[in-house]
């Protein structure tokens, strides 16, 4: 046999698509072509690839050898397809028996002793392998991550000449695939540890029954980076849907996939040095960004006003949509962006505004500057505006009260109203278009009175009044009341213009 196939698996932003690894072995001078967009590091396959056959005791042919990877017209990155690459060498000069990787697909790079190296993106793969109905032999390092996709038929190895002995003798073994662990809660931040600020609270329990984005206005040491800590803690746990995808996202990730963040919703606080291609993702091959790691999680600016304003203006898209694209010459890749926004902010420069005890001591010209870094487009995206004031000495020193709540109560809540909207609408009440909001809360006459009024007296946009309703919406599921109200609609608008 001179012509022989491998399936594999590329990574396209968190689509893995199928790779076939084409290996032709002919007359001619000794050489190795690669073919089919490959990178630098797929290039340079080759020479792994020859020295971990030679190493672990394979020979090499001494023919004119071509690897097609198709489709030909799809980028290829990274050393994940050094073991396709290998085996397809193997089976073409028949050193393996023949359809023993039919109902297989590979993935692993090779170091020049034989030894299996961990790829990064094994989750997708998986996913992806398994629904085409295929197995898939990965480096026995990306088991952790691999085996979170229940239904695959995976098979770890950590050496190239155990793998092809396994292959000769079929004692492929495969890999039990338990049930993940539940994500742990004991080191997650209470509620309860934070000071007076009651109605910072409510507006954090609203914001996470219904998805809403947040912003604190404070002077310094109020307690805003502290509420915004405990937001991921109140909001209802991923289904398992949710947590492959957060998983996903962090197995293709710079960062890696860690085992023990499984089913934990993401917390990400990038510094305001951030660029936008930081937030968004990007590069030769992208990645995803922080608004991506923080898909079905939040994401938190403290001092908003000290991120660049086109930095800041990069999340308009993804506020509304819930996904960023990111575009090249040769493609374009979508990723998920469900995040909510927590942003914290001082009131002026010096951070004092408003205080009772007369400390700022900046003019009306260095205010109107500081907060007109914001632009109106993106504050108009946030939803709920909560101004946070300095807490009084006598409660910061006295015990904590035992009556104060903790995050697993409120979360109780969070969880049942958002129970209710999946149960109407099937997402969340934040998600909602305009054409759901009029089949899903119907307004009373009061209701709209108190609408127009607002329209007139706060000039709220057609944004501004269609998040109002979304809010009120969200008051209305955790009061458990079928119908939303003048009530809960005027309490929507206390949160729009603090």
């Amino acid at each position: 046999m001179s012509l022989a196939t491998v399936r594999a698996r590329a990574q396209n932003g968190l689509v893995a698509d199928e790779v076939v690894v084409e290996v032709h072995l002919g007359n001619g001078l000794p050489a190795l072509n690669i073919v089919g967009l490959p990178e630098a590091a797929v290039r340079e396959a080759k020479d792994r690839v020859r020295a971990a056959l030679t190493v672990s005791g394979f020979s090499f042919p001494q023919q004119r050898i071509t690897i097609n990877l198709a489709p030909a017209d799809l980028p290829k990155f990274g050393g994940r397809f050094d073991l396709p690459i290998a085996l397809g060498i193997l089976l073409a000069q028949q050193a393996l028996p023949a359809g023993c990787l039919d109902d297989l697909e590979v993935l692993g790079e090779l170091s020049l002793s034989g030894e299996i190296r961990p790829v990064p993106g094994a989750l997708p793969a998986a996913l992806q392998a398994t629904e085409s109905g295929r197995g898939l032999i990965l480096p026995a390092a990306n088991l952790a991550e691999a085996r979170l996709c229940r239904a695959a038929a995976l098979y770890p190895m950590h050496h190239l000449s155990a793998l092809v002995a396994a292959l000769h003798q079929g004692t492929l073994t495969r890999a039990d695939t338990p049930a993940p662990v539940p994500a742990s809660q004991m080191d997650a931040a209470d509620l309860a540890d934070v000071r007076g600020q009651h109605q910072a609270k409510r507006a954090l329990e609203i914001a996470a029954a219904g998805g809403h984005s947040l912003r604190l206005i404070g002077p310094p040491g109020a307690g805003k980076s502290m509420l915004a800590a405990r937001l991921p803690g109140l909001l209802p746990p991923l289904t398992e849907a949710e947590a492959l995808s957060v998983a996903s996202i962090r197995s293709i990730s710079h960062e890696g996939f860690d085992a023990r963040l499984w089913g934990q919703r993401p917390y990400r606080a990038p510094h305001h040095t951030a660029s936008g291609v930081a937030l968004v993702g990007g590069g030769a091959q992208p990645r995803p960004g922080e608004i991506t790691l923080a898909h079905h999680g939040v994401l938190f600016l403290d001092e908003l006003p000290e991120f660049p304003r086109a930095v800041l203006d990069v999340l308009r898209e993804p506020l509304e949509s819930g996904v960023i694209d990111i575009s090249r010459a040769a493609r374009k890749v979508r990723f998920p962006a469900q995040f909510q926004l927590v942003a914290a902010m001082n009131p002026c420069p010096c951070g004092h505004l408003g205080d009772p005890r007369g400390q700022c001591r900046c003019m009306p010209d260095q205010v109107s500057r500081y907060q007109g870094r914001l632009s109106g487009p993106l504050l108009d995206r946030i939803d709920l505006h909560i101004t946070v004031p300095r807490v009084d000495e006598t409660a910061l020193l006295d015990a904590a009260p035992r009556d104060a709540e903790r995050t697993s109560v409120v979360q109780q809540r969070t969880t049942a109203a958002r129970d209710r909207q999946l149960a109407r609408q099937g997402k969340s009440n934040a998600a909602m278009s305009t054409r759901e909001i009029d089949q899903h809360v119907p307004l009373d006459t009061a209701c709209r009175a108190l609408l127009q009024r607002a329209v007139e007296q706060l000039g709220l946009t057609a944004r501004g009044l269609h998040r109002v309703i979304k809010v009120g919406r969200s008051i209305a599921d955790l009061a458990g009341d079928r119908q939303v109200t003048a009530t809960h609609i005027a309490e929507a608008l206390r949160y729009r213009a603090p």
